[in-house]
């Protein structure tokens, strides 16, 4: 039976405000040898600055892990952005045939499809039909780096992503936008709202 998942997002970079906001006020500081206007409030009216100003470049000098419960459709979008790392569960030596993995597939609903109408039974009948097809093919003995030649863009990609914290900031706005495909846009909506959260300063200027 296919496995249906929600999209998710979780931080995986242990995120200490303070420390954030005070490594990046030294890095803008040092371009001004400005060190000693550092005050118990300073970083963040600094930070605040900067992203009004423009100047996001300092924001380099500080990275951040991810780990996203989306589709292969997604990953593929995400991994158009250069400035980033990527970790992504292999559909070369996963072997979904197996029992580890419960002789199914697992698969993200897409956004645009409603549950009980004739396009989403459409889609949920190719994804068995797909399950299907795979685990015949491994029963015939191939390996899953053949078997995955059968895998949809729907198929469920656990991702693991670095990337510094000015280039998540384009990529927010670049990929919450109406332009965005649906699963991106959902999937990075939910991400932002988790580093609003955690880094408000940093993040709340971007609508999402």
């Amino acid at each position: 039976m296919v496995k249906i998942v929600p999209i998710s997002a979780e931080i995986m970079t242990p995120l200490d405000k303070e420390f954030i906001f005070r490594h990046l006020e030294l890095c803008i500081r040092n371009c001004y040898k400005s060190e000693d206007k550092i005050t118990p409030d300073s970083a963040e009216k600094m930070i605040q600055k900067i992203i009004e100003l423009g100047h996001e470049a300092m924001l380099e000098h500080f990275s951040i892990t991810v780990r996203l419960i989306t589709d292969i459709g997604v990953y593929k979008d995400l991994t158009r952005h250069r400035i980033a790392s990527f970790a992504i569960e292999s559909t070369r030596y996963c072997n979904y045939a197996k029992g580890k993995f419960g002789s199914e597939i697992t698969v993200i609903e897409p956004p645009e499809l409603i549950p009980g109408t004739e396009a989403y039974n459409i889609w949920f009948s190719t994804m068995q039909q797909i399950e299907r097809a795979y685990n015949d093919l491994a029963a015939l003995g191939y390996k899953a780096d053949v078997c995955r030649m059968l895998l949809p863009h729907s198929v469920k990609a656990s991702v693991i992503m670095t990337a510094n914290i000015r280039e998540w900031r384009h990529i927010f706005k670049l990929r919450t936008a109406k332009a965005a495909h649906p699963t991106v846009q959902k999937t990075m909506k939910i991400l932002l709202q988790t580093f609003k959260e955690h880094l408000p300063v940093l993040f709340d200027d971007i609508a999402g």
